[in-house]
């Protein structure tokens, strides 16, 4: 475990930028320049495919009707809303305010969290790798809390008290849901459950929570650029009542509209990497709000560091591997020294 422990601080982190809640405070009359992205007023938006957004009811997965739902989803959508997933509700809502106020604490209390130089995890941005890229509008706390022995407790909030307490029950929670469906793609791929499944144990999980706040000229502006996860699996909740998330189907963009009580689910290139191309990671994006800030929280699940990330073996016979195989460290280090840019990391694991 020391090893993973020392090479954590070696992944690269994201160079420092202005805090955008702070920024906003100072009620600006023009937005400064590298938030400005010309292209977002032109992006076509597809509202009523919205409707047709596959919802998948964890509680019927023992069916083979519903598995099938499950199978199409992750083949044709990348994506798909999970209700009755059995994480309690009390543990979600508490989430969802502890994370609520820490947005809220005075910045030199956040600032007691910050990223560290060479370092992904604290409270700052994600992805910013040189000095003249354009930047998101919204600000993050990044947590590992898992594997636990490795955790690193210096940016984990201590204000509100029970922060602490409320993530890491719900960190368990949604590892065993991420696991549970893990264990069902295997079946729908028809590859070994217990292969893939071992893949996942001791796996690491990474909790991004945003605060996007408002801009008044919002369609300049990315609240998060397009990209697709370069993890296996993503859960996320909105934590207030302001929509923002937009995956791209058929080369437009569709708003999600949470259902209430859901995860929304996506597949990340790790799991669109093993399938061999089977299931499809999904490109997406947030948009801000012109009034009203937005929070949500993203919990990002990948196998334990020792899995080499390639296709699995048993899904390459019927036709050749599509993507190259590397170490899990050696994945990690090209993500996190990378600027978000749609789906181009997978592009470069490519054959």
């Amino acid at each position: 475990m020391e090893s993973e422990e020392l090479n954590r601080d070696g992944f690269g982190g994201s160079l420092p930028v202005e805090n955008v809640q702070a920024l906003v405070s100072k009620n600006l009359k023009d937005i400064p320049s590298r938030y400005i992205r010309p292209e977002v007023e032109f992006d076509v938006i597809a509202l009523h495919e919205s409707l047709e957004i596959p919802v998948i009811d964890m509680s019927k997965l023992g069916h083979d009707d519903e598995l099938e739902k499950l199978h199409l989803a992750c083949k044709d959508w990348g994506f798909f809303q999970l209700i009755n997933h059995g994480v309690g509700d009390e543990v979600i809502e508490k989430m969802k305010i502890d994370i609520q106020e820490f947005f809220e604490l005075p910045l030199e209390e956040k600032m007691a969290c910050a990223q560290l130089p060479n370092n992904i995890e604290g409270y700052g941005q994600a992805f910013v790798v040189s000095e003249d890229q354009k930047l998101d509008w919204g600000d993050m706390l990044f947590l590992l809390p898992l594997p636990a022995p490795v955790r690193n407790m210096r940016f984990w909030p201590t204000i509100p008290s029970s922060f602490r307490e409320t993530l890491e029950k719900y960190s368990t929670e949604l590892q065993k849901v991420t696991t549970h469906l893990i264990r069902l793609m295997a079946k729908n791929l028809g590859t070994d459950l217990e292969t893939l499944a071992s893949f996942f144990e001791d796996g690491t999980q990474g909790i991004r929570m945003n605060y996007y706040p408002p801009c008044a000229q919002a369609n300049k502006v990315f609240g998060l650029a397009p990209h697709s996860d370069a993890t296996a699996l993503t859960l996320l909740i909105q934590v207030n009542e302001v929509d923002g998330l937009q995956i791209k189907k058929n080369g437009k963009w569709v708003p999600v509209k949470p259902l209430p009580g859901s995860f929304i689910i996506n597949i990340g290139d790790v799991i669109e990497i093993m399938s061999n191309g089977e299931y499809k990671s999904i490109e997406h994006r947030a948009v801000v709000n012109p009034v009203t800030e937005r929070l949500s929280i993203a919990a990002f699940h990948s196998p334990n560091i020792k899995t080499k990330i390639g296709p699995l073996p048993d899904l390459v016979k019927a036709n050749e591997a599509k993507y190259r195989t590397m170490s899990h460290e050696e994945f990690i280090k090209m993500t996190t020294t990378s600027k978000l840019d749609g789906k181009g990391l997978l592009e470069q694991m490519k054959l």
